[in-house]
């Protein structure tokens, strides 16, 4: 006999695109990729139907298995996968979010690669192979013998797992292995040692020593950093050597991570692995500048899609579920709470998509657009990755006890979005390298200025705010120990001048009124009244 009826819960949010978002869109036409709009949205439907959901679920549910052996005793070093995993990796690669916009010319390219890549949400794991692919290639570009090699099958739209001989392969998938245990994000402590082999006439070195982290492990290759005899320097290091031979690569385990648990991160020991040289010895740093700058938006874009989907669950949540005799969207606090992750969901968004712009126009030779990414990239990767967490957090709590149980997807979210913070840089090394870019190189901070003074006088509020950014570099003095506010100042300021430009005015008006507001206390559904909060939720609404 039922002894109760289930009614006042919450249908499952399935069947709707995830493209569907305004401040999405927006940005895609202006920052000129209005062209892919159409491939976006159908990206966008697939991330939303309950098919490629389940596929994020399994493949998070169901982790990478690690073997270092076959059944007869010989060694492997292979991960297994899940079905699932492969499904989402062949539609990221199909979809071209890996590496194929460096094929392709026209412009806006990167900034729709950037959209696609927001869009399909469904797993964070299998989107660091896919972030690492794209951003190998301009660093693989300082050897022209081997970006004519491998370029090719990189930037190809087909999925092609398994080990082999790159030259046998229809795509490749490329992976990372910096960091050391000593050393962690201070990689001139490195020890693996990388010796030129005598007698091979191909240039190759032999690697030896241990990586702490090598993300993707079963990518077909790898850049790394290792101590040539000339200084730090950067290797491209296959798993498979040309002919079909395994390289000396040895798996040790797999990490146990909080979250991106469908990504195998992996401890390795390269023990006389073959590499090549990319770049110059001892600019290992250098060369894999512009990888870091690929992979830092790439946190950046990763953690405006978990805000935008833990948005778009709170907002569901709070239309179909009553409490007291009302749903809970017409509920004040609620309102006020949504309004504010609306808030900093397009804030970032708007960010990532004017970053995406940049990049895209630095690629093809635009030097101001480069001194603005350089500064306000590092800026706004230290401060939206900041404030993912926080983000996710509030949204769960949306969502009641439910948001706290794996049945729903807002505590996948939560458990998620750290890593964005740590990986390529965390909190201190981000903002200490936003400062490092203005000492150095001095016109980025100009450029920057430029840049948000395109809205100066459109709110006094925000001209205060840069009033005051402006007075912390009137004294270097302590401006280490000052780093974390004045990044964080950078990147408020950055999106308050995107939002007064591009969005509407409710949206650039609450912002203002906090995050630009010396007395706001940084806690989210702080919203002073007075403000319009119903158009704010209505771009987080979706059919």
């Amino acid at each position: 006999m039922d002894t109760h009826e289930v009614f006042n819960q919450v249908p499952p949010l399935v069947g709707h695109d995830t493209a569907a978002d305004p401040a999405l869109l927006e940005g895609l036409e202006r920052e000129g990729a209005g062209w892919a709009a159409d491939e976006i949205h159908e990206l966008g439907r697939l991330a939303g139907s309950a098919e490629a959901q389940s596929w994020g679920r399994l493949a998070e549910r169901v982790p990478p298995r690690l073997h270092t052996h076959d059944r007869y005793g010989h060694r492997v070093d292979e991960v297994e996968y899940v079905p699932a995993y492969h499904q989402l990796m062949e539609t990221a690669v199909g979809h071209g979010l890996h590496a194929a916009p460096w094929a392709d010319d026209r412009p806006g390219a990167h900034v729709a690669r950037a959209a696609k890549f927001m869009v399909w949400s469904v797993d964070a794991g299998h989107g660091c192979p896919i972030s690492m692919t794209y951003a190998v290639v301009p660093a693989l570009r300082a050897s022209p013998e081997l970006s004519a090699r491998f370029e090719p099958l990189l930037t190809n739209r087909e999925y092609d797992p398994g080990l082999a001989d790159a030259a046998t392969k229809r795509g490749l998938i490329a992976g990372m292995s910096m960091t050391e245990k000593q050393g962690g994000s201070d990689v001139r402590a490195n020890t693996t040692t990388a010796t030129p082999q005598a007698g091979e006439s191909d240039g190759s070195y032999r690697l030896v020593g241990h990586k702490w982290f090598t993300s993707a492990p079963m990518s077909d290759m790898f850049l790394t950093l290792a101590q040539a005899p000339g200084g730090l320097s950067c290797f491209l290091v296959p798993r498979v050597l040309p002919g079909g031979e395994r390289n000396a690569m040895r798996f040790l385990r797999l990490k146990d991570k909080l979250g991106n648990r469908s990504n195998a991160s992996s401890e390795i020991e390269y023990d006389g692995a073959t590499g090549w040289l990319v770049g110059e010895e001892g600019r290992g740093v250098r060369t894999i500048v512009e990888m870091v700058n690929m992979t830092r938006l790439d946190c950046v874009i990763g953690t405006a899609a978990g805000m935008r989907t833990s948005l778009v669950l709170a907002v569901h949540h709070a239309r179909h579920r009553s409490a007291f005799g009302k749903t809970l969207i017409e509920q004040p606090a609620m309102r006020n709470v949504l309004a504010d992750l609306a808030i900093e969901s397009e804030a970032a968004t708007t960010a990532m998509m004017r970053l995406a712009g940049a990049n895209d126009r630095a690629i093809r030779g635009d030097e101001g657009e480069t001194a603005v990414r350089r500064l306000a990239l590092a800026a706004t990767k230290y401060y939206v990755c900041k404030r993912g967490p926080i983000h996710a957090a509030e949204a769960l709590e949306c969502l009641g006890g439910n948001g706290y149980i794996e049945d729903f997807d807002a505590a996948r979210i939560y458990r998620e979005l750290p890593l964005l913070s740590i990986w390529e840089g965390s909190g201190n090394v981000a903002a200490l390298d936003a400062l490092r870019a203005i000492a150095r190189e001095p016109h980025t901070l100009d450029a920057y200025f430029d840049e948000v003074g395109l809205a100066s006088g459109a709110d006094a509020r925000f001209d205060e705010a840069v009033a005051r950014l402006q007075k912390e570099f009137t004294s270097f003095d302590d401006i280490e120990l000052r780093a974390r506010r004045i990044v964080e100042q950078l990147a408020l300021v950055f999106q308050g001048s995107l939002l007064l430009r591009h969005s509407p005015a409710a949206v650039a008006d609450a912002f203002c009124a906090t995050r630009l507001d010396r007395d706001w206390g940084g806690a989210l559904g702080t919203l002073p009244t007075g403000l319009d909060l119903a158009p704010i939720i209505d771009r987080a609404v979706v059919a």
